[in-house]
């Protein structure tokens, strides 16, 4: 089983940055892909930005010039860094991974990091 711990949300103006982490545990090198999900009030759980094994990566369009995702696989570490933040950025936000590689059959969630952008 792998394990998710996220770190780094909070509250930020618009306009600011936030930098999201998550440490990934247990049986890390069954990861195949490995990002981030967010759900705001009301809505359905959303995928941000993920990227893979191999350093492909695939971003909400939303996001797209804004949010930059970076992996460590030895580390077992993945990063969001989030600017030019903006009011509906504001959710709870998942660290996500799928595996065993070379699927992606099995998720494993974090319990999730409050961000909160002000306007």
């Amino acid at each position: 089983q792998v394990q998710l711990v996220e770190s780094g949300g909070g509250l930020v103006q618009a306009g600011g940055s936030l930098r999201l982490s998550c440490a990934a545990s247990g049986t890390t090198y069954s990861i195949n892909i490995i990002g981030w999900y967010r759900q705001a009030p009301g809505k359905q759980r959303e995928l941000v930005a993920v990227v893979s094994r191999a350093g492909t990566t695939s971003y909400a369009d939303s996001v797209k010039g804004r949010f930059t995702i970076s992996r460590d696989n030895a580390k077992n570490t993945v990063d969001l860094q989030m600017n030019s933040l903006k009011p509906e950025d504001t959710a709870v936000y998942y660290c996500n991974s799928k595996g065993p590689y070379p699927s992606s059959a099995i998720n494993y969630w974090g319990r999730g990091t409050q961000v909160t952008v002000s306007s």
